[in-house]
């Protein structure tokens, strides 16, 4: 350190020494290799989906793919697209009936490829790229799957494909066997293999006939069951399961595993009792129920709004302080690494051990024996900080151009940035500009939330000097 240096801020900053001090001489330090910007970012995932929406746009343009025999809207082309490769479920139109069979194809394959399979698209597309995987395509990969080794991710890659095509083939046997009795055989297995892919990639697209999303199946226990089993392992993302397979027993999890898992189960528990006392004396949703059903659809309307988009009941007759709920498990989303959005159940978690450290007047935010980094709670508190202020920034636009109430694009906003798809029935109502910014918050909260913590653990660098503290007045 330079003497002048020494006297002018040493009594304001605290150095830290460099890499080179700390490595003895005698070790030679290996060049850097400048990374491509292209391919060795977190903005991948925005080529990948942006390349996806393209392609499924275009082809949803085109006249065969439709029931009338013309090129559909661009606009309807670009909604439907997008909505179905970010696993949202929103549309402005009826999916059973606007798009031909093949058409379905074409959104059902966006659905699947939208979904888990991108994350091994994105790592062989690392390893076309870049002929090996570096250092930090093999970050990017860890922090996308929730993997804390660095090695074998293509193998990883198979291995998460493979999981989420068995679930789904096990999900379509016993949505098959239901099906069966209701519907001819052609028609059973296409229902059954569509809600499967939309269930388990948390897509909330349906093509069932005389049935407004699941509303046909509210006395279908076994329906609703295994809907909710696929939403639910799809939500949780692979390390999860992984996780959960390798160790069994609850003490054994990883922090990030229990977490997730407690977080998640508390809002199915609360989720389910505040649908359940809102709605009980609705006429238009749960009262003409028998209990036991009004207790499934409570509990299945809590699983849905995180992460798929189902629904049971019309919400445009719910009350409002329910939609207002749903509103907020919306917005936290799934887990990270998994195929639903949102801000994250992980991010929620971190930000409940930090307030609860604070309140308990600890130093260190720590769970079941072990501290959450502060690095990590840094990067939740900036996610959920942005998530909030994107949403209000897109409802702020909304009320300024369409005549509808604040709540319902409210409503309509967080379902589009938590890739839910659930909906009051708004955007149909939309003008072009409306349908437009909706189309933009999905592909912004299907890859945002991610994209954006990927940069902030890319870019974390250890400071060379820190500045003295000085307090600030809170409250």
């Amino acid at each position: 350190m330079k003497r002048g240096w020494s006297r002018r801020l040493g009594d304001r900053v605290v150095r830290h020494p460099r890499q080179e001090e700390l490595t003895p001489l005698h070790i030679p330090m290996p060049p850097l290799r400048q990374p491509g910007v292209r391919f060795e970012s977190p903005l991948i995932l925005l080529f990948g989906v942006g390349s996806l929406v393209a392609i499924g746009t275009f082809l949803l343009w085109l006249p065969w793919f439709n029931t009338t025999g013309e090129f559909a809207p661009f606009l309807t082309a670009l909604f439907t697209a997008t909505s179905a490769g970010t696993d949202t479920g929103l549309s402005i139109v009826d999916t059973a009936t606007f798009w031909n069979p093949t058409g379905q194809t074409i959104i059902m394959a966006l659905i699947l490829i939208g979904g888990v399979a991108m994350m091994s698209a994105a790592t062989f597309l690392l390893v076309i790229f870049t002929q090996r995987i570096s250092l930090s395509n093999q970050l990017i990969m860890r922090e996308f799957t929730g993997v804390s080794h660095l090695g074998g991710l293509v193998r990883l890659a198979v291995q998460v494909a493979s999981v989420a095509l068995i679930i789904q083939a096990l999900g379509f046997l016993l949505l098959l066997w239901r099906f069966l009795p209701i519907f001819d055989l052609g028609q059973a297995v296409w229902h059954a293999l569509f809600l499967s892919v939309s269930a388990f990639n948390n897509a909330g697209f349906t093509i069932l006939p005389d049935s407004d999303s699941l509303s046909r199946f509210q006395m279908e226990t076994w329906v609703l069951g295994i809907v909710g089993a696929l939403t639910i392992l799809g939500g949780i993302s692979y390390s999860v399961m992984a996780d959960m397979v390798r160790n069994r027993r609850f003490k054994r999890l990883t922090l990030d595993t229990r977490l997730v898992l407690v977080v998640s189960l508390g809002l199915w528990v609360v989720g389910a009792l505040v649908i359940f006392l809102s709605e009980f004396n609705n006429e238009d949703t749960l009262k003409a129920l028998p209990l036991s059903n009004r207790a499934i659809n409570s509990l299945f309307m809590s699983v849905s709004p995180r992460t798929a988009g189902f629904t049971t009941i019309d919400l445009s007759q719910t009350e409002i302080h329910t939609n207002l709920f749903m509103t907020s498990l919306m917005f936290i989303g799934g887990a990270s690494g998994s195929i639903a959005g949102g801000i994250k159940v992980n991010t929620l978690a971190v930000l409940l051990v930090a307030v609860v450290a604070t309140i308990r007047g600890r130093g260190q935010a720590a769970a079941f024996g072990r501290e959450i980094p502060p690095a990590q709670i840094q990067r939740a508190l900036a996610v959920a900080f942005l998530g909030i202020s994107f949403v209000f920034s897109v409802a702020f636009l909304l009320v300024m151009t369409e005549r509808i109430p604040f709540e319902r694009l409210l409503f309509e906003t967080v379902s589009a940035f938590g890739t839910s798809g659930l909906t009051a029935g708004v955007t149909p109502l939309l003008s072009s500009w409306g349908q437009t910014v909706i189309a933009i918050t999905m592909f912004v909260g299907h890859i945002g939330p991610l994209t954006f913590a990927l940069a902030l653990a890319q870019g974390q660098r250890r400071a060379l000097y820190r500045y003295s503290q000085e307090r600030v007045r809170i409250g």
